[in-house]
């Protein structure tokens, strides 16, 4: 297995998992997902530390009291597919390749 394989295997997973949890939180908030409940607790204490560089950027609209609709998030996991993108691609273009030579052995 190559350093680049893994390197942009691992970057790979952290974005995706970045994301997963940003989405998750902005449907449970869209849907008004019971904030005492554990796993939501959870995931807004997650995704809390992802989207503190993008609070205030732009405004968050409540439906009927209950219904958030987050622009902040969706523009965090924007911007965070955007540098995910570009470290992989830094990542596969810059980091060496691994030459292992693979000889034929003849019976």
């Amino acid at each position: 297995m190559s350093f680049k394989f893994l390197a942009v295997n691992l970057l790979n997973i952290f974005f995706a998992a970045v994301e997963t949890v940003l989405g998750l939180r902005f449907v449970l908030r869209l849907f008004g997902a019971n904030a005492n409940n554990g796993f939501v607790n959870w995931i807004y204490e997650m995704s809390g530390v992802l989207l503190e560089p993008f609070r205030g950027i732009f405004p968050t609209r409540v439906f009927e009291n209950q219904f958030v609709f987050e622009f902040n998030t969706l523009f965090a996991m924007l911007m965070f597919a955007i540098v995910g993108m570009i470290l992989i691609w830094l990542m596969a273009a810059l980091a060496p390749e691994d030459s292992v030579a693979v000889k034929k052995v003849r019976r």
